[in-house]
């Protein structure tokens, strides 16, 4: 288990404290683990930002009747005292009981009555807020993570920040919680150590150094486990996508025929043995140490009971007084225990907000400058790449290297080339998910980089050849082009009638209200090359002066490829076209031909004009020509 701790707060530590600190002695680990745990308490501040954020009034009301319901217990006590003083002197007396001895009666039962109803009326406030923070910090997520780079998505690191974030997003609703508890547990807890402190101000102290081992145990091997948590957030995220290949539609075929279901199995049993197997160590370790200092605090809290007991039948107290005290002694026991281990519950799962905080500082780099000038409408020049080189973050090796070429308005151009030569590198330059290592590209004569970025994709349309299959309905679909046409049904049908995704569409039971995909009960699954239409038809909607097609037709037959593209042929007409495509039946139509190959443009021209070179791109069509002789 040694390993496992040291692995896990090294793990850990490693971007906040000097390694030689996290390997260096016990105390020195102690001190570490405590400075970040204290450290980390000023996440606080922003996550309860958050959270009034999420809402306002149920806060307010929550911490309200926390606050009122903290004074009830010692209430209720000192009721009591006086209830049983007076029981006493009227037996040992024998007069009756007067009518202030029954609003006595009466008051405590008002007072248990109210403590009830505020009870409830915080679990009702809590239950609020657990939905509304949950929501509230859902969309927050969703809607960060839409505005990084594409980069970050490309970042093994960056996923298992997200994945945190995703279960922060709906796991640090009971640290919030606790933030409401140990504002109650503490105003509990003083009016009851006051009340002790009125008799004997030992007690409270025997009290208090019986909670305090205990406390350090417990919140010590909290912050051990989430030093694991966060070191297995690797081994988990392999352990979801094990249980997604295992048991889903994409790999079921492969699965099946390739026997790989029990490798599979196995595999995932490895990895969650692993986990278990450190869980359990843990588990052990803390179990064996909590069961020993309780027993600290056990003792501490009857040693203190025991005196009250001694000073009662000594004749220093009355029976009601010992009442009072053994209640408050109790309460106030429970209550210092529960503040110091909410408090710890509280910094230990502040540590876990690190990581939703830490996520939304991430900042894109690719964005739109203040003050950045609206897309060209129309645009006159077009796009000019200017000796770009481009490498992805975090390597050295350039995908693209001195490239220069432009596309004006109304042309087509087809980019040709082996797979890894950096055709879709150049469409995401092209498009500004990224940007330039080296270089310009520039629109109309101005740089990308001056111009606002979401209004440069409003004019932009591009399907990837491995575009989304949204399971929505067809008419949603096709909406996704343009989102702002979701209720203009005309303008759907319309680009469904470009695409000839409308025939597909218009043989469906509930036509384009037909839910598509297979994820949820009622929808239906198109073939390949039916989905290939319905995203032809998105980016038909968009009617944008750019228009980018990367492998559009892979998944068509011939003739859908045919019609296809003597559709986007005339449709493109006056627009610009970038056209990535492995068929040379497709390429040909396109007005300029540039062929990758290492980064660069190794040939450019026009289809006749480059086979009569006889170069790269005439040997590339000559041995496609040759496979279907």
């Amino acid at each position: 288990m040694a390993s496992v701790v040291a692995g896990g707060e090294v793990g850990l530590l490693r971007n906040r404290v000097p390694t030689n600190v996290a390997r260096g002695t016990n105390q020195d680990k102690f001190r570490s683990t405590w400075r970040d745990r204290l450290r980390a308490l000023r996440n606080l501040p922003p996550a309860l930002r958050i959270v009034w954020d999420s809402g306002p009034r149920v806060v307010v009301f929550g911490m309200l009747f926390r606050i009122v319901a903290a004074f009830a217990p010692v209430a209720i006590l000192a009721v009591s005292r006086k209830i049983i003083d007076s029981t006493v002197s009227i037996v040992k007396d024998h007069h009756p009981a007067t009518p202030a001895f029954w609003w006595l009666v009466a008051l405590e039962f008002a007072l248990a009555v109210c403590a009830g109803l505020l009870g409830r009326a915080i679990d009702y406030c809590d239950c609020l807020l657990a939905d509304k923070f949950t929501r509230h910090v859902s969309i927050r997520v969703m809607e960060h993570a839409s505005r990084l780079d594409l980069s970050s998505y490309e970042d093994p690191d960056f996923y298992d920040k997200l994945e945190r974030a995703r279960v922060q997003a709906t796991d640090r609703i009971g640290m919030i919680q606790a933030v409401g508890r140990v504002v109650q547990e503490t105003i509990v807890a003083v009016t009851l150590s006051a009340s002790i402190l009125v008799f004997t101000p030992w007690i409270l102290l025997l009290l208090i150094a019986g909670v305090l081992p205990a406390f350090l145990g417990e919140s010590h091997f909290a912050f051990l486990g989430y030093s694991l948590s966060f070191r297995q957030t690797p081994m988990r995220r392999q352990l979801d996508y094990l249980r997604v290949l295992g048991a889903s539609k994409e790999s079921a075929k492969e699965l099946k025929l390739f026997g790989l279901s029990h490798y599979l199995s196995a595999r995932y049993a490895g990895i969650s043995d692993e986990i278990y197997a450190q869980d359990v160590s843990l588990l052990n370790r803390r179990l064996w140490a909590g069961s020993l200092l309780g027993l600290l605090s056990t003792g501490a809290y009857y040693s203190a009971y025991a005196f009250v007991i001694y000073l009662t039948v000594s004749g220093g107290l009355s029976i009601g007084t010992l009442v009072f005290l053994a209640g408050a002694i109790s309460g106030a026991s429970s209550n210092i225990q529960q503040v110091f281990s909410t408090f710890s519950s509280i910094a230990d799962q502040a540590l876990f907000l690190t990581d939703l905080l830490q996520f939304f500082a991430v900042r894109p780099r690719v964005m739109s400058k203040p003050g950045a000038l609206p897309a060209p409408r129309p645009v006159r020049q077009g796009f000019e790449f200017r000796n770009v080189t481009f490498a992805y973050p975090g390597t050295t090796r350039r995908v693209l290297e001195d490239l220069n070429f432009r596309l004006e308005p109304g042309q087509r151009i087809a980019l040709v080339g082996e797979n890894g030569q950096g055709k879709t590198t150049l469409v995401k330059l092209l498009t500004r998910l990224y940007d330039p290592t080296e270089g310009q590209i520039l629109l109309d004569g101005i740089d990308l980089r001056e111009y606002d970025l979401e209004d440069l994709h409003r004019e932009m349309a591009v399907i990837f050849q491995d575009f989304m299959r949204f399971e929505m309905t067809a008419h949603e679909n096709i909406s996704m082009g343009k989102i702002d046409d979701i209720n203009n049904r005309a303008s759907v049908v319309a680009a469904a009638r470009k695409s000839r995704a409308a025939a597909v569409i218009e043989r469906l039971p509930l036509g384009y209200g037909q839910l598509l995909g297979r994820r949820f009960e009622g929808g239906i699954d198109l073939s390949g090359g039916e989905w290939q239409m319905v995203a032809l038809a998105r980016a038909y909607l968009r009617d944008a002066q750019l228009l980018i097609l990367d492998e559009p037709t892979a998944a068509l037959d011939a003739r859908s490829e045919r019609e296809v593209f003597e559709r986007f042929s005339g449709l493109t007409r006056g627009k610009m076209a970038l056209l990535i495509s492995h068929r040379f039946s497709t390429v040909r139509m396109a007005d300029r031909i540039l062929v990758l190959e290492d980064g660069r443009i190794a040939e450019e021209g026009c289809h006749s004009e480059l086979l009569a070179r006889g170069e790269r791109y005439s040997k590339m069509f000559e041995l496609q020509a040759a496979s279907y002789r």
